[in-house]
């Protein structure tokens, strides 16, 4: 963030910022809630409120510091970052203006000041809550349609299907022309939610024994796209039943999210070459040109009533360390932001 002006207010807020580095899972002394003054934006920057953040599974490699991560990690005694919605409340920068709502990375606290470049102007009355604009949704159709190539009539299979990308993979799969879609979850509850409200043909506990084997009961036909949150077991079950010219995007790591021990990998790779299969991770910043194409897309599906956004709201940035915990741990559903204010 740059160094902004002396503050001639008396505007305080709060932040979240790292104070150790924990070897697992963080707990909440890790973290420190300091409420701090807020200055006046100076010259080519403005000051944001922020109105939501978001929480996200890989938030937990970074606080661990895992190497090869796509982002930085957090540093000691330096505020977190992370995807946040926000008001302008105060621009010294002729780009953006007083009231316009504004999408950036300056997550984890309650005001944001910074310059104007780094926040991008979304529009107010795209969607009914601004928390919309921090959804998953354009992740999920990146992987779909560029790393996995997805193709009317395949069969799909979504891992960590009722979280906030999974969720919108397996819809939007649905809606591109997949004959079946398959998704993972990690309780009966949200085995129900995603083949009911969410529309998959099939679902299953992946504590309920052999993921293979699961994985075979609801696809008798094999697979041929997988969408993979997960690694692990989850990826070595799938490389098993995937069918001949099969195809993986690799999205996310949740197997070994609470750390930085690596998980088992696919395992024997033997079947890949023998499947002629393609295993292609991504990462947002290879496909910018999408945002614009999914963005109306999504506004069609949206008023449509084809797609539902899925989301959990906790209140309060003093309650986000915690929240990120219960994340990881499966206590959500959909895309989980938390509300700075109104």
């Amino acid at each position: 963030m740059d160094a902004p002006s002396k503050s001639t207010t008396s505007r305080t807020g709060l932040q979240v910022r790292l104070v150790a580095r924990p070897a697992d899972l963080p707990a909440p002394g890790d973290f420190e809630i300091a409420e701090v003054a807020v200055p006046d934006p100076a010259v080519g920057q403005v000051l944001v409120r922020n109105l939501f953040m978001s929480l996200e599974p890989a938030m937990l490699m970074s606080i661990a510091g895992v190497p090869g991560l796509p982002m930085p990690r957090y540093e000691i005694g330096e505020v977190m970052y992370g995807a946040a919605i926000g008001e302008v409340v105060a621009s010294a920068d002729p780009s953006l203006g007083a009231g316009d709502l504004v999408l950036h990375r300056f997550g984890w606290r309650e005001y944001a000041v910074a310059r104007a470049g780094l926040f991008r102007r979304v529009d107010r009355d795209a969607y009914s809550t601004p928390s919309t604009h921090l959804g998953s949704g354009l992740v999920a159709y990146v992987g779909l349609m560029d790393a996995a190539e997805l193709r009317p009539g395949d069969t799909v299979f979504v891992s960590s299907a009722a979280g906030a990308t999974g969720n919108m993979a397996g819809q939007i799969a649905r809606l591109k022309g997949a004959s079946r879609v398959i998704g993972s979850a990690g309780s009966p509850g949200k085995v129900a939610h995603l083949t009911g409200r969410l529309g998959f043909d099939a679902a299953f506990d992946h504590h309920d024994g052999p993921i293979v084997d699961r994985l075979r009961e609801a696809a008798p036909d094999g697979i041929d796209v997988y969408f993979d949150n997960v690694g692990g077991e989850q990826l070595r079950a799938a490389i098993e039943v995937m069918n001949p010219h099969g195809r993986i995007a690799l999205c996310g790591a949740l197997d070994r999210q609470g750390g930085s021990r690596p998980d088992d990998g696919p395992g024997d790779l033997l079947g890949v070459i023998g499947k002629r299969l393609t295993l292609r991770g991504f990462t947002m910043s290879d496909h910018p040109d999408r945002a614009p194409e999914f963005d109306t897309q999504f506004r069609t599906w949206l008023s449509e009533g084809a797609i539902v956004h899925d989301e959990t709201v906790i209140d309060g940035l003093a309650n986000a360390p915690q929240a990120l915990l219960g994340l990881v741990k499966g206590a959500y559903t959909g895309k989980t932001v938390v509300r700075l204010g109104t």
